[in-house]
């Protein structure tokens, strides 16, 4: 199946790169303002998931979350590290630091979700 490169894509990518945090699908309709519809949004972050182009997040609040990724290729997304919910200003945002795991013999990791929610340093 072919990607092709759409208005819509376009500006949901660059509302992703732009932002400085992670975004909800809420975030980003509320952003697009009417430049497309609830459907739309979903497929194409789900493609930019699949393509290593953004990775999702799940919160502890029940909401998945969106974020550029940063050296990842279609199916191999680096993504062991944490991610921050502000519990007063809502921002999520992708921790720095990879998470080192260490599972016993025989277990291997093929997702990591690790989630922190409290105040970051504009609300404590």
């Amino acid at each position: 199946m072919s990607t092709r490169n759409t208005k819509t894509k376009s500006i949901i990518l660059d509302s992703l790169k732009k932002s400085r945090q992670a975004l909800s699908h809420e975030n980003l309709l509320n952003t697009l303002d009417g430049q497309a519809d609830r459907a739309t949004i979903y497929r194409v972050l789900n493609r930019f998931c699949e393509e290593g182009i953004a990775h999702r997040i799940v919160g502890d609040d029940g909401k998945q979350y969106f974020a550029i990724c940063i050296n990842c290729e279609k199916k191999q997304h680096h993504h062991n590290h944490f991610h921050f919910r502000c519990l007063g200003c809502d921002k999520v945002e992708c921790m720095p630091n990879e998470a080192s795991l260490n599972l016993p013999a025989g277990y291997s990791v093929a997702n990591f979700n690790g989630f922190i929610s409290g105040y970051c340093p504009n609300c404590s």
